[in-house]
């Protein structure tokens, strides 16, 4: 199946994205989140455009060949949102089937709630319903008993408070080698590594002494704070061809615009205050828990069940990097849900 290259232009932004499948064929987007790209989400386009499906995979505002903005409130939830109401007006379908994996999911659980009337179907993989606002909201949810209180005063969640007190200096140590800082990101759990989101189940991660190392790249048995350790590419979840086209877009545009994601959580909140009221999503929604992923752990699903009146949900014994690292059972997952979609 040929996957081919467009841009969609607005008067605010340029939306680059992959398509692939059938023109006809019933629309499914996939929204990325950080750092990633279209381009991770390959297997799931060869293979739902393999199913009949029309398939597109955008890169978000500020990756890839989409426009990078100058301002943090230009990656407010509000403005990514509208980036993909307008990409959808530009197709020849009234509505579609959003999936959404890290960041990416933040913006499908908002299209369902804000612009339903073009969601046929909503899925996420790794993030429940609730995110995206200020993490303050999820400090309740910390499992006290891994992260202690008084050492662990935000839990897991210390590396987005990193990015509000020192944005700058994440960006700049980010920015030393984005090539190393891609290999680094995508790893799956292991008893030799334990990456960014993947350390695996009872396993304290990273992510929750980031402000007390005063940086990123000071944990496990690495040194220096500003040093990004060389590892080797995991082949299990990315390539080597992959991991230089990611590291060459980052080294281009920065980590402003990725990194910019994070610092939205009040507007974000006001964004979510605009539906006025409780507000459900009676579409079929699909949540996919990822067994190993050490910061969207499953005490934080409070609010699927709630929320979502038509509701399906699996668990993938896979890290965050679910659909790289497990493909073909990600792909089994997503085919019997769209089964109840149609």
């Amino acid at each position: 199946m040929k996957i081919s290259e467009h841009i969609f232009k607005s008067d605010r932004h340029q939306t680059f994205y992959l398509a692939a499948g059938p023109e006809d064929g019933e629309l499914i987007y996939l929204i990325h989140g950080w750092p990633d790209l279209s381009l991770g989400w390959i297997k799931q386009i060869e293979f739902l455009s393999q199913q009949g499906y029309r398939v597109i995979a955008p890169d978000m505002r500020g990756y890839g060949r989409s426009t990078i903005h100058e301002n943090h409130s230009d990656y407010c939830q509000k403005e990514i949102v509208k980036d993909m109401v307008e990409l959808h007006s530009s197709q020849k379908h009234k509505k579609a089937i959003w999936i959404g994996h890290d960041w990416g999911s933040l913006v499908v659980w908002n299209l369902g709630l804000h612009h339903s009337s073009i969601v046929k179907g909503l899925g996420s993989l790794c993030v429940p319903f609730g995110w995206g606002g200020h993490p303050d909201s999820y400090l309740s949810h910390i499992d006290r008993d891994l992260y202690p209180e008084k050492e662990y005063p935000y839990g897991q969640w210390d590396y987005m408070y990193y990015y509000y007190e020192s944005f700058a200096l994440a960006c700049e140590q980010m920015e030393e080698d984005p090539h190393k800082m891609i290999k680094l990101n995508f790893t799956k759990p292991s008893d030799e590594f334990k990456g960014c989101f993947n350390a695996g189940i009872g396993a304290k991660s990273m992510t929750a002494s980031i402000r007390n190392n005063g940086g990123w790249f000071k944990h496990a048995n690495f040194n220096g704070l500003n040093s990004i350790p060389d590892v080797t590419v995991d082949s299990d979840l990315i390539s080597e061809s992959e991991a230089q086209i990611y590291g060459d877009f980052l080294e281009k545009n920065g980590f402003f615009g990725p990194n910019s994601w994070y610092v939205n959580g009040e507007l974000n909140d006001q964004y979510a205050k605009e539906l006025k009221e409780f507000t459900t999503i009676d579409c079929p929604v699909l949540f996919v828990q990822a067994k190993f992923d050490s910061v969207l752990t499953s005490n934080f699903n409070t609010h699927n069940k709630m929320v979502c009146t038509n509701l399906t949900e699996k668990e993938i014994a896979s890290g965050h990097w679910m659909a790289r690292e497990k493909p073909n059972e990600t792909n089994a997952v997503l085919k019997e849900w769209l089964e109840l979609v149609k």
